[in-house]
């Protein structure tokens, strides 16, 4: 049996959200997509020494509401180094390509 609660959600369309309700649910969908785009964004450009995993599966988590993205800086990313920090890994990373 459902609670009524559920119920009234589940039935719920935008128009009959109140302006308040509305405007909390643009927010949280505007946190959700930043946040999923930093995410996707720091994916493709980490190397993938730098990653827990595979790219590709942490490509599928980030697309899970918020969980996924926050999944993702708390587990998915290896520290960087002090010198990756202070310079960023493409600086690093180039200049050892062009050592070899």
């Amino acid at each position: 049996m459902n609670s009524p609660g559920a119920d009234r959600a589940r039935g719920r369309k935008w128009a009959d959200l109140s302006a308040a309700e509305r405007r909390v649910v643009a927010g949280a969908a505007v946190v959700q997509a930043t946040l999923a785009t930093t995410a996707w964004w720091d994916l493709a450009h980490r190397p993938a020494d730098q990653v827990r995993g595979p790219k590709a599966l942490w490509a599928a988590v980030i697309a899970v509401n918020f969980a996924g993205p926050l999944a993702y800086f708390g587990w998915g990313r290896l520290p960087r180094t002090s010198a990756e920090r202070t310079f960023g890994s493409r600086v690093i990373h180039r200049r050892a390509r062009h050592s070899e």
